[in-house]
């Protein structure tokens, strides 16, 4: 038996793998299905084993898993594609007989009422279908959506969006991470069967987000409120592709009616810590 995590270096794939190393699973019973093996050279450096397999190649899913695996569908990155993509995994999880799958879904699972939850919807529908032992890890928004992009906030000086005065519960990448380990090492925890609706402890307003930007660079930084309309324009304008600018767009017209606001509880209960506030988030961003 393994635990297996699927896009494992990907930016929450890596932080998951790591977060399993760091649980003292011994890098032999962790198997890394990746696309390209040579940028898991590191990992496998360290004893894990890579299981090379390609979501949009079903014959490569084939031995990617096996039996009593217990796996961590991330899901992809390919907005469009994602089902087509998922479903390929979840028929290859079934054939082999995967002892549970988790996947990696969105904040409000199947009440959840914007464009970009469509495909996560769709996918939790094709694993229960599927009669696999499973795990619902209903990811909400990620610090880092909005800390990567800090270069053309400090430069112009505004943090630009639709969402009005809607506020959104938060977390790093790493504290999502470390809730997949904890599910994933948690065998007999009663997991299975679980829907968690993982968000940070603290939902903030984009205000507040452009003023701690200020606080913490020492900028003159404010939110710039726009309408969708105008919003959609400036993310085009910038070289993103209209169809993601739309699903962007979309996604703050969704924190405007609080989808993106909610504060289970269940991220902190389940990493048995308080999640990582946003400020620390700004700030390792300012000093990179």
């Amino acid at each position: 038996m393994s635990i297996v995590v699927t896009g494992a270096t990907g930016h929450l794939g890596r932080f998951v793998v790591e977060g399993l190393l760091a649980a003292q699973v011994p890098a032999g019973q962790i198997a890394a299905v990746v696309r390209d093996e040579a940028k898991a050279a590191d990992l496998a450096a360290r004893g894990v084993e890579v299981r090379v397999a390609d979501y949009n190649a079903p014959e490569t899913l084939k031995g990617a898993f096996a039996a009593g695996d217990r796996v961590l569908l991330i899901s992809g990155s390919e907005v469009g594609r994602r089902v087509e993509q998922h479903t390929a995994v979840i028929g290859a999880a079934r054939e082999a007989g995967v002892a549970l799958l988790a996947y990696t879904g969105i904040l409000g699972g199947p009440d959840a009422d914007f464009d970009l939850a469509d495909e996560h919807k769709a996918t939790e529908r094709a694993i229960l279908d599927s009669g696999l032992p499973y795990v619902f890890l209903r990811n909400g928004w990620y610090h880092e959506n909005y800390t990567e992009n800090l270069a053309p906030v400090l430069e112009h000086g505004a943090v630009v969006g639709s969402a009005g005065d809607g506020r959104v519960a938060s977390a790093s990448r790493a504290d999502y991470a470390a809730a997949a380990v904890a599910v994933l090492t948690g065998e007999g925890e009663g997991h299975e069967g679980k829907a968690y609706e993982l968000s940070g402890d603290t939902a903030w307003s984009l205000d507040e987000y452009a003023a701690e930007i200020a606080r913490q660079s020492g900028k003159d930084i404010s939110y710039a409120r726009v309408p969708a309309e105008q919003h959609l324009a400036i993310l085009t304008g910038a070289g993103v592709p209209e169809p993601m600018a739309a699903i962007l767009v979309d996604v703050d017209a969704a924190i405007e009616r609080g989808r993106l606001a909610g504060t289970s509880g269940d991220l902190a209960r389940l990493i048995g810590r308080p999640t990582t506030p946003v400020g620390e988030a700004i700030a390792a961003a300012l000093r990179d």
